[in-house]
């Protein structure tokens, strides 16, 4: 994420900051919603109560869609494995209808490490209970792609779109992110809210958004993105002979692909650019995702990162395959380094926003000798309020001075703050 430099953040806990964009708030639905959904309706999205599947599923089933205000889905697949247990029944007057779409992926279990074993996003019924709470209906849809021109036709009948696809999760499932995002793009411009937008996801959920930022007060400005294999050798050699480096995949999640490096040999120059590695420099790694150790030359890491498994890359360890870069630029192919604060020790801590509202702060601190807070690490996490005393700077300069600054500093500046969003320091 984004690791900050102000005293602030020398004062509490800080690794940095990545943005996880949910979906963007409503502005307007089909020019005339902006009245109708105010701030305070995202509180809608949490604490709504359940009903049985049986009573939910009856008003979901295709074969009333006719007879119903909901729009006709049943030309497509339904994956979900259950008649969506605990979903809210729809409005027979909805004052819109959304729908919320997810991705199965056949190849993992359950669909995904996002998934229950309903084949919905844990989160999923929660979501679609609090629009049906707020008066509009919801209906619960995956993304199939060999039915993409179909469903893309049935979304034409909503009047909004929550899109709960993790960055990756729709090429994973035999789909093309570019494609599924261009579709998207094309319902925005008929006038259909899109939350988030594919250029919100791209621009916040990207891994140089820590560039972007490096000049705020929750940046670091020796943060360098790396998008072709000239660029990655001649600068991670420069900045890993001044210091320990975080470098980071741009398509991982999870901690897979993030790489904490130290020089085994532990000499670092003084100043940055004083000095270049060689190939032959050897690597102390640590993968964020399991905490294993590997040990690499410069030259194999390199190697590892633009074309990954081969002779030249030696033997790796790590679940991942590398080929960080493949497909370039608009591919996602992309590598950010920035500066280890080895203050992660500590933890981390991942505020939960809602539009431009703190509602709860997770403190993630990584088991004894790790550095990597990611779930199923043996990290401990402990839950706090808004406004925990012990958190107060942070809360009160990241709300306060840093917040409006970064859209316009992502691009985005005529776009709104997620709906629901996280950031972790």
């Amino acid at each position: 994420g984004i690791a900050g430099r102000s005293q602030v953040h020398r004062e509490t806990l800080h690794r940095g900051m990545a943005f996880r964009a949910a979906f963007r708030p409503l502005r307007s639905l089909r020019a005339c919603g902006a009245r109708f959904v105010s701030r305070q309706h995202p509180a809608a999205l949490v604490a709504v109560p359940m009903v049985s599947g049986g009573l939910a599923a009856s008003v979901m089933m295709p074969s009333h869609c006719a007879e119903s205000p909901l729009v006709d889905v049943s030309s497509l697949m339904k994956v979900a494995r259950t008649d969506d247990v605990g979903l809210l029944p729809q409005p027979t007057n909805p004052k819109y209808k959304t729908a919320l779409v997810q991705i199965y992926m056949a190849t993992q279990p359950f669909g995904g490490s996002d998934k229950s074993a309903t084949g919905h996003r844990y989160d999923s019924i929660s979501i679609a209970n609090g629009m049906i709470a707020s008066g509009m209906s919801c209906q619960l849809l995956h993304y199939v792609p060999s039915e993409h021109e179909e469903f893309f036709k049935v979304l034409e009948g909503f009047d909004a779109v929550v899109v709960r696809c993790n960055p990756g999760q729709i090429n994973t499932a035999g789909g093309n992110q570019m494609k599924f995002d261009d579709s998207m793009r094309a319902l925005q411009k008929k006038g259909m809210q899109v939350w988030p937008s594919p250029d919100v996801m791209k621009n916040m959920g990207a891994k140089d958004a820590l560039c972007k930022i490096a000049d705020l007060a929750i940046g670091l400005p020796d943060t360098l993105a790396y998008y072709s294999a000239d660029t990655l050798a001649e600068g991670f050699k420069k900045t890993m002979a001044f210091q320990p480096r975080v470098i980071k995949q741009n398509r991982g999640s999870s901690g897979e692909g993030i790489w904490i490096i130290k020089l085994k040999s532990g000499d670092y120059c003084k100043e940055y650019g004083e000095a270049s590695c060689n190939d032959d420099d050897v690597l102390d790694m640590v993968e964020a995702n399991d905490n294993h150790s590997e040990e690499h030359t410069v030259a194999e890491f390199v190697e590892f990162c633009v074309r990954g498994r081969n002779d030249k890359s030696g033997e790796w360890t790590s679940k991942g395959v590398g080929k960080y870069l493949e497909g370039g630029k608009d591919a996602g192919g992309q590598l950010v380094d920035q500066r280890f604060c080895p203050r992660i020790v500590e933890g981390e801590l991942r505020y939960n926003c809602v539009v431009d509202a703190l509602v709860g702060i997770i403190h993630k601190k990584p088991k004894e000798g790790g550095i990597s807070a990611v779930g199923g690490t043996g990290s401990i996490y402990t839950y706090y309020g808004p406004d925990e005393e012990k958190f107060k700077n942070l809360t009160t300069n990241f709300l306060e001075k840093d917040l409006a600054l970064i859209m316009p500093a992502l691009g985005l500046a005529a776009e709104p703050v997620p709906m629901w969003w996280t950031t972790d320091f």
